[in-house]
C-alpha cells in the first residue's frame, strides 16, 4: 500500500520542519539572526489516466487520474527582513539598518560576512568581533583614546588623550551586499560565506549604492517572530499526527486484508 510510504515522507518532512523551527526559536535573541524557512515540493505522481485521453465513447476526459508519492523538503531559506533595533550605549556596538553585511577576514585568509556589529577591541587595538576576527578592512583604534564615534557612512573617528578636543578619523568600516543573499551560507558563530548562488559581493561605503547605513551603539536584533514561530510549531505537530494517523489507518487496512484469510 503506497499511502505507508507517502504518509512516511509527510512525517519526515515535518520533522525536518520542527528542527528548523526550534533552530529559529534557540536564536531568537541571537544578535544579527535571520529566520529560516522552509520550502516543499511534491514527489513523482503515478499516471493511471493521463489528462487529455480519448475515452470509450470517444470523447477526450477532462481530467485524468494520477496518484502522488509523498513530498519532499526543496530547500531552507534565510529571510533577510529587517530586525529591531536594541539600545546598548556601547560605543563599539553597531546596527544595519538595511541591506548588506560587515566584512571580515578568516583565518583561512578568506572573507566572511555578518549582521552583528558587536566588535570589541583586540590586544593591539584591532576592530574585531566577539570570535576575534578582523574588521574588513582592518581599523585600528589609538591605545589613548579617549571615546570612539561611528558614522552613518561608516567613518570611525576617535577623540585621543593627545587630542581631546579635535577628532581623528582613523578608518571606514564598509559594506558588502549579494544579489542573492539567501544563496549565502551560514557557517555559525554569526557569521556567512559566499557561495557561487550567492553572486559576486558588491562593496561600497554605507548608504550608498543601496547598502545599509549604521547606527551607533545599537545592536540589531534577530527577526524571529516568536508567536509565529510557535503557530508554525503547532501546525508541523498536527500534520505529523495527522500523517501517523495515515500510517495507522493503512496498517489497519491491510490487517482487514490479511484477516480476510483466516
Amino acid at each position: 500500500m503506497s499511502a505507508l510510504h507517502t504518509a512516511g515522507t509527510g512525517m519526515r518532512i515535518q520533522q525536518m520542519k520542527v528542527d528548523v523551527i526550534a533552530n529559529n526559536l534557540a536564536n531568537a535573541n541571537t544578535t544579527g539572526f535571520k529566520r529560516t524557512q522552509m520550502d516543499f515540493q511534491d514527489l513523482l505522481y503515478q499516471n493511471l489516466q493521463r489528462p487529455g485521453l480519448e475515452t470509450a465513447t470517444g470523447q477526450q476526459a477532462p481530467t485524468g487520474l494520477q496518484v502522488g508519492s509523498g513530498a519532499r523538503v526543496v530547500s531552507t531559506t534565510k529571510v533577510f527582513a529587517q530586525g529591531g533595533l536594541e539600545e546598548t550605549s556601547r560605543d563599539l556596538d553597531v546596527a544595519l539598518q538595511g541591506q548588506g553585511f560587515f566584512q571580515v577576514s578568516l583565518p583561512d585568509g578568506s572573507t566572511g560576512y555578518t549582521r552583528d556589529g558587536s566588535f570589541r577591541m583586540s590586544d593591539t587595538g584591532a576592530l574585531v568581533t566577539a570570535e576575534g576576527y578582523p574588521v574588513s578592512p582592518q581599523i585600528t583604534i589609538p591605545p589613548n583614546t579617549l571615546s570612539i564615534q561611528i558614522g552613518k557612512d561608516g567613518g570611525v573617528s576617535v577623540l585621543t588623550a593627545d587630542s581631546p578636543e579635535t577628532a581623528t578619523q582613523v578608518g571606514t568600516i564598509t559594506l558588502a551586499r549579494f544579489p542573492n543573499p539567501a544563496g549565502l551560507s551560514s557557517e555559525g558563530g554569526n557569521l556567512l560565506r559566499a557561495t557561487p548562488s550567492s553572486g559576486q559581493p558588491v562593496v561600497a561605503q554605507p548608504g550608498a549604492d543601496g547598502m545599509a547605513s549604521l547606527v551607533q551603539r545599537f545592536k540589531e536584533r534577530s527577526n524571529v517572530d516568536v508567536v509565529t514561530e510557535l503557530v508554525n510549531l503547532i501546525t508541523a505537530q498536527r500534520a505529523y499526527e495527522v500523517n501517523s494517523r495515515a500510517i495507522r489507518t493503512s496498517d489497519e487496512m491491510l490487517a482487514q486484508v490479511s484477516n480476510l484469510t483466516r
